[in-house]
């Protein structure tokens, strides 16, 4: 059982930052892309962003320029660098492992954004 953990999340007012971080086995930390989702109340999942297994990375619109996604080799974790905090970023994260045939989900964590 592959097992992503996130952690990072919390409550921060508007124009706060906060990093979420997932990490990964290493069996799959360097072959896998990894993406963040978000659910927040009352609608659906989106993706936020996404590093390729070769550095590569893409970003929703709602977030560009306010979150960087990147790679800590060294502790085979993906971390969400989010700054500018709106009241409409308040979800819940998950971070997302995909390659072909294969998807895993962490647990989640709530990121909260308000005065």
């Amino acid at each position: 059982q592959v097992q992503l953990v996130e952690s990072g999340g919390g409550l921060v007012q508007p124009g706060g930052s906060l990093r979420l971080s997932c990490a990964a086995p290493a069996s799959i930390f360097s072959i896998y892309n990894i993406g963040w989702y978000r659910r927040a109340p009352g609608k659906q999942r989106e993706l936020v962003a996404v590093i390729f297994n070769g550095y590569s990375t893409n970003y929703a619109d709602s977030v560009k320029g306010r979150f960087t996604t990147s790679r800590d080799n060294a502790k085979n974790t993906v971390n969400l660098q989010m700054n500018s905090l709106k009241p409409e970023d308040t979800a819940v994260y998950y971070c997302n492992a995909k390659a072909p045939g294969y998807e895993y989900w962490g647990q989640g964590t709530q990121v909260t954004v308000q005065v």
